[in-house]
């Protein structure tokens, strides 16, 4: 009888060392899965937490990409501007080409300067055939009256429209020491000129001629004394001056 309950009691102990045997591996188990998942929960959080970074810096370079063409294309305007300026040049002494210069700066809302000799022409030196200092001037083609002041941002305008008197047929030996002082390479020249009966003739190519080829020469008008200001601004409208 003893030893039947001694035999009972072994197996008993062995069915229960086996039963623990296979419970420790399964609770050990499920302590490392629940490891593993809280691992990747941790990992996955960063990681969302740089991409919401990244996609607000993606947005915010877009923006300054859409900013800053706009700004590029102002300031491209504004020296568009400054590149198509008009100024209004011319000679007069007597008033008759000043009056015609003032129509066409307010006509265009364009700058103007006005050539003044250093030494200033009187009545006597402007008297047709008396040998005066203005007849002396025209009939020596190589003579150059020197100007009191000159154009210091000529370099700001492209278009330029030079006025003058015809005197015996040409334009005044004074305008073309002002065409030989500045570089007009690649700016337009409108010229105009004012006279009793003389037409501008040969006198605007005479003076294309001491420009560079470059200068976009255009053809001249004559103006004579007492002209409307609503024939200048047709003579505007005409050749296309803004």
């Amino acid at each position: 009888m003893r030893k039947i309950v001694s035999l009972l009691l072994s197996f008993g102990m062995i069915f229960a060392l086996a039963a623990c045997g296979q419970s420790a591996p399964s609770e050990k188990q499920e302590e490392i899965q629940s490891a593993v998942q809280k691992t990747e929960e941790q990992s996955e959080t960063p990681q969302n937490g740089a991409a919401v970074e990244q996609s607000e810096t993606e947005e915010q370079i877009e923006i300054e990409m859409e900013t800053e063409p706009s700004e590029s294309v102002s300031t491209e305007e504004q020296e568009a501007d400054v590149s198509t300026k008009t100024l209004v040049i011319y000679f007069s002494c007597t008033g008759t080409t000043e009056l015609v210069a003032e129509y066409i700066t307010e006509i265009l809302g364009a700058d103007s300067y006005q050539i003044v000799p250093e030494d200033p022409y009187t009545e006597a030196d402007l008297a047709y055939y008396t040998n005066g200092r203005a007849d002396q001037e025209q009939n020596d083609p190589d003579v150059r009256p020197a100007i009191s002041s000159g154009v210091e941002n000529m370099d700001e305008y492209d278009t330029i429209i030079l006025g003058y008197p015809i005197w015996h047929g040409q334009a005044p030996r004074i305008i073309s020491t002002f065409l030989e002082s500045y570089d007009f390479s690649w700016k337009t020249i409108v010229p105009f000129c004012t006279s009793h009966s003389s037409g501008i003739g040969s006198s605007a190519d005479n003076l294309h001629s001491l420009c560079a080829e470059s200068v976009k020469w255009r053809d001249g008008k004559r103006f004579e004394s007492g002209v409307s200001k609503e024939s200048v601004q047709k003579w505007i409208e005409e050749i296309g001056i803004e």
